[in-house]
């Protein structure tokens, strides 16, 4: 026998949007009743999944501890597959039968691995970054029995991944369209991750994939200018489609990007929220849509999501999205917000670039020192921040994140320039040459010429 229970808040999906939406809504409105919803009885850490190839010792390390963040607030949890939403109900069934009731609906479905149809795709032996802890399990293992390891791919999944599998001991290629992580980084900043990579052993070649080929297995990928490159195994890692056919059955608003949303999260329903892969983001300078996935952005939104359910208590803050991205491969650190100094001359702006470079620790002779170079660009008009890039250690996480505050609150080059830091030996840069200030400085100069 079904038995309808209802809720005040249900949440669809336990990664990080998810997770976040249900700790927010339990935070700002303790009284209400909170379930999660998730499919699989073990989640995944989305950001840790290229390190379960080599540094972490197996897929169990990156397991994400769900119960851990919700049972201490109260919050219920279940395990079933969501399979139809009914908004003028307001319930939702699930595959093993449950009717659920909800008052206030977050949707937090994700994404999945984008596979191409190139021929010979169905062949053994050709893999995706799933998200699933058991298709992740016989990956690894048959890693660990492959030699010759091909990566489709310039995104950093494709560099993560291929970085932790040449610490094995394997042979690994990268197949590239254009150039690395093209789409977040000017070329200076791609050249850098491409000789780091090549210094460290892996094969990268430039070139568009036509089809794989092998008798049952894969063998072979073959590229369009004739080349041939052998595999024993292959992973194919060209984006991800977000997980859409739940609203569309509930007849939201979707469009080719994701569930659309206004500025609250709210979807085409008052009622109904969605946060994360799943839904369409506009660019914060153009506010033209476009797909994002990045765990980062999907906390942010499920914080505005969970604050604002019942009542308007976060106003206005998700004003469009910054893409703050970093990475730390083969040593290198990048990281970037906002717009490239090529997306933004694209886009119409008149820019000014500023650069600054120096070790991340004063003295340099300190061990742990690193080069960091910053880049910086700004509109010529206001001297306003567009975007920025940083190369080097690991500083340079934390950095970044400091200069999406900049973008955030529009700032320029001159409140840059006069930003008042902290420093010490051991932890930064010194204060007479703190990279961000001396971009600001230089396009300071650049404006003023």
């Amino acid at each position: 026998m079904v038995i309808e229970v209802k809720y005040d808040v249900v949440v669809i999906g336990a990664s990080a949007g998810g997770l976040t939406a249900a700790i927010s809504a339990k935070k700002f409105y303790p009284d209400k009743t909170v379930l999660v919803i998730r499919k699989e009885e073990v989640g995944m850490i989305p950001c840790g999944i290229p390190y379960i190839f080599g540094t972490l010792k197996s897929v169990d390390d990156d397991v994400l501890p769900v119960e851990r963040f919700l049972k201490p607030l109260g919050v219920d949890l279940l395990t079933d597959e969501v399979v139809e939403i009914d908004p003028k109900r307001k319930v939702l069934k699930t595959r093993s039968g449950r009717e659920v009731a909800w008052e206030k609906l977050v949707i937090a479905t994700g994404s999945r691995p984008a596979k191409p149809n190139f021929p010979g795709v169905e062949l053994e032996g050709i893999y995706t970054i799933s998200k699933d802890y058991e298709y992740l399990k016989r990956l690894r293992e048959k890693i660990e029995e492959a030699e010759r390891i091909v990566i489709v791919g310039g995104g950093f999944i494709a560099l993560e991944v291929g970085d932790e599998i040449r610490k094995l001991g394997k042979e690994v290629t990268l197949v590239v369209r254009s150039r690395l992580l093209r789409s977040s980084f000017d070329p200076e900043f791609s050249e850098m991750i491409e000789e780091r990579l090549k210094e460290v052993g892996v094969n990268i070649i430039h070139g568009q994939v036509e089809a794989f080929e092998g008798s049952g297995k894969v063998e072979k990928i073959r590229l369009l200018d004739g080349k041939e490159v052998p595999a024993d195994l292959v992973i194919l890692s060209t984006g991800y489609k977000p997980n859409v056919e739940l609203a569309i059955k509930a007849g939201l608003k979707v469009t080719r990007y994701g569930i659309w949303t206004d500025e609250y999260m709210r979807t085409s329903h008052p009622d109904i929220f969605a946060v994360g892969d799943c839904v369409e983001h506009r660019d914060f300078f153009t506010g033209k849509p476009y797909g994002l996935m990045l765990a980062s952005t999907a906390t942010f939104e499920a914080r505005i999501a969970g604050a604002n359910l019942f009542k308007l208590q976060i106003v206005r803050e998700n004003r469009r999205t910054i893409g703050v991205y970093s990475t730390h491969v083969a040593g290198l650190t990048l990281a970037a917000a906002g717009l490239t100094e090529e997306a933004a001359k694209k886009e119409g702006f008149e820019v000014i670039v500023g650069y600054g470079k120096g070790p991340d620790r004063h003295p340099a002779k300190f061990p742990d020192t690193s080069m960091v170079t910053v880049k910086l660009i700004f509109s010529r008009d206001r001297g306003a921040i567009l975007g920025a890039q940083i190369a080097g250690g690991k500083s340079v996480g934390e950095m970044i994140n400091i200069l999406a505050l900049a973008i955030q609150k529009r700032l320029t080059a001159s409140e840059l320039y006069t930003l008042q830091i902290a420093t010490h030996p051991l932890l930064t840069a010194s204060p007479v040459g703190y990279q961000i200030l001396q971009a600001a400085e230089d396009a300071l100069a650049k404006l003023r010429a």
